[in-house]
């Protein structure tokens, strides 16, 4: 196939490389390939380090959803050929099992939906091919964490399985070894780990794991096809007023390793603080972890300081691919990325999800800094209530002093009554009040009562974690990693602290300063006036077309 074709004359199914090496001008549209493969092509053409793959076009899902396996006529010989020119890249083969290119699986529609529709990682890790990458890199640890990260996800996505019995054999695995975290588990412990997911695999599904490494890629292709049918994402977009029939793509790509030891982690971050707009670095970050583990909301991140100390080489990288992200697509960007032994990989970017307020911040200031025009800025904020935007905090008595203390997610002030689940939550705002959600950890599954609702508060999770990401574009208070926080759903309340605090109590959270308080504490409300001014100023100006005419 040539890289500018999007089809082999030996199939009929739409497919586009990553890097793609034709001109700009000949770049496949977000509609064709989706904006996650669109924005890959972009950054690899702008030299941002991105791993090599392909894409199948949101075509096949259409065709897919609308005429079933036919739709996937000539699969098998598209894979063949795009992960031999990607195993030449890589110096690795997937299907070998002495040094095995292991690839992800990722969803991608048109319009960003994030964490709406699928992904699975580590795909074509048979039994073999764990010994093989073993040799190759030297790592028991590595090889061993992938295969039991793939035997879940797997589970999960292509069979449906329940993720919670898969993570109860690490978090007992946790108890035993007295850890915290996954990652600082041992070989030996990820090695009975692994036994126990197949184990627990076998008896979950109904079937053995499919040791086939293209069985398991054409078995993940299909269950990401799928995703764009499931319940989470027809909710994100009715909310969001999205196509149902545009169809996501799936994009293949080589697995880089961010579980590969203390100098690997993987990470979110933003250009820009997209919860008050301020142009300073916005990053999540977990070492010796996976992708997953940071946008799943499961695990506290730690921040930009701690992945300077940690890879000051590859924090370095990234603070100089921010201003490229930013010039390269006109605006904020929510970026994924990945290192490996210290070296840097971007996986991902899109146009960042942001509050009212820091719309207004950003398009001021990249207004300020030349990077677009008032009337781009204007474009910008085409859907965003100006007259709405305020700041907002608590202003609590003397006498009045918080629960508890989170990370802020999303800002804003907001007073209401607790609920614990979904199934309370409009029955308590059907009585006038507004309701916040309390969790142990987010899950995008939630969304439809996150829009109902006026704040999010979870025990666990980080600031860029998918359901983080959906509830500050909806506009709601969010506070994640609340450590004192804890739960008991037979008894229908939770403690914040030592504080019991009974289901329908009400709460006042301060988005901003991370705060809990009981009871209803006043607010106060402020008009952001000089940012309000430039934008009435921008208003006034004519379009430069019209100055030219």
């Amino acid at each position: 196939m040539s890289h500018n074709s999007p089809s082999r004359k030996s199939s009929k199914l739409p497919v586009y490389r990553i890097p793609f090496d034709g001109p700009a001008a000949s770049l496949p549209t977000k509609e064709a390939v989706g904006s996650k493969a669109y924005n890959l092509m972009v950054m690899a053409q702008h030299g941002l380090p991105v791993p090599p793959g392909f894409v199948l076009g949101t075509q096949v899902c259409r065709n897919y959803l609308g005429h079933g396996l036919h739709a996937l006529d000539g699969l098998d010989v598209v894979l063949a050929a795009e992960l031999d020119r990607i195993g030449s890249l890589m110096g690795r083969h997937f299907g070998d099992a002495k040094r095995p290119l292991l690839v992800s699986v990722r969803s991608g529609a048109a319009v960003s939906m994030p964490g709406m529709m699928e992904t699975v990682l580590n795909v074509g890790l048979s039994q073999d091919a764990v010994q093989g990458l073993i040799r190759l890199t030297g790592n028991p640890r590595l090889a061993l964490d992938c295969r039991r990260r793939l035997l879940q996800q797997f589970a999960e996505v292509v069979h449906g399985s329940a993720l919670e019995p898969f993570e109860a054999l690490v978090a007992e695995r946790l108890r035993r070894d007295q850890l915290i975290h996954p990652h600082q588990l041992d070989t030996d412990a990820l090695r009975e780990i692994a036994v126990a997911t197949l184990a627990h695999y076998e008896v979950a599904t109904g079937k053995p794991f499919r040791e086939d490494p293209m069985g398991q890629l054409t078995a993940t292709i299909k269950a990401v096809l799928q995703s764009w049918s499931s319940e989470r994402a027809q909710s994100y977009r009715k909310l969001n007023g999205i196509d149902d029939t545009a169809g996501t793509a799936v994009t293949i790509q080589a697995m880089v390793f961010g579980n590969a030891g203390p100098a690997s982690g993987s990470g979110v971050g933003f250009t820009r603080n997209p919860s008050d707009g301020a142009n300073a670095l916005y990053v999540d970050y977990l070492p010796n972890a996976q992708g997953e583990d940071v946008v799943a909301g499961r695990r506290n991140a730690l921040g930009a300081a701690d992945l300077a100390r940690r890879v000051p080489h590859a924090y370095s990288d990234l603070l100089s691919r921010r201003e490229v992200l930013e010039r390269a697509f006109g605006d904020m960007q929510d970026f994924e990325f990945t290192v490996e032994d210290g070296r840097l990989f971007m996986l991902q970017c899109r146009t960042g999800k942001r509050t009212p307020l820091a719309a207004l911040r950003i398009a001021h200031d990249l207004v300020a800094e030349g990077l677009i025009d008032p009337q781009t800025a204007l474009a910008h904020l085409d859907h965003v209530d100006i007259d709405a935007i305020e700041t907002t905090q608590l202003t609590p008595d003397s006498s009045q002093h918080p629960l508890a203390h989170g990370v802020p997610a999303s800002t804003g002030v907001v007073v209401g009554a607790i609920v614990l689940d979904p199934a309370r939550a409009a029955e308590i705002k059907s009585h006038g009040m507004p309701v916040i959600l309390v969790r142990e950890h987010a899950e995008t599954a939630d969304i439809a009562v996150v829009a109902l609702s006026g704040g999010l508060i979870t025990r666990f999770g980080a600031r860029t974690s998918h359901a983080a990401v959906v509830a500050r574009q909806l506009g709601k208070v969010c506070l994640v990693g609340c450590e004192t926080l804890t739960i008991d759903p037979s008894q229908r309340s939770c403690r914040f602290g030592e504080t019991v605090i009974n289901e329908g109590d009400i709460i006042s959270v301060d988005g901003g300063l991370g705060t809990v308080y009981a009871g209803a504490i006043s607010v106060e409300h402020r008009k952001p006036r000089e940012l309000l001014g430039e934008l009435r100023r921008w208003r006034k100006l004519k379009p430069a077309s019209e100055n030219t005419t």
